[in-house]
């Protein structure tokens, strides 16, 4: 039984040993995906920023739309009145 668990623990050493190796061969890949990755962060962070701006001043544009619109809306007379005079004149004359 202690033949056994010295031979496992040996293959686990050497799996243990061929990934450490491995590993130190990725170390400049990984690097240089890292810096990459960041290059990128950068670029989408100050994308983002002009995309706020513009947004901001799309926000602004729409306010002061509604705000014509609003003001045009309160100077247009109310046609309620003169839609229930045609409609008594059609009942009443059109039969």
């Amino acid at each position: 039984m202690k033949k056994i668990w010295k031979i496992l623990l040996g293959i686990g050493a050497i799996i243990v040993g061929i990934l450490a190796f491995s590993s130190k061969g990725s170390k400049k890949q990984f690097k240089k995906d890292l810096k990459d990755n960041k290059k990128k962060i950068k670029d989408t962070q100050a994308k983002t920023k002009k995309l706020e701006k513009e947004k901001k001043v799309i926000k602004e544009k729409v306010k002061k739309t509604d705000a014509k619109i609003n003001k045009t809306k309160a100077k247009v007379k109310s046609t309620k009145s003169a839609k229930k005079t045609i409609t008594d004149f059609k009942k009443k004359y059109k039969k």
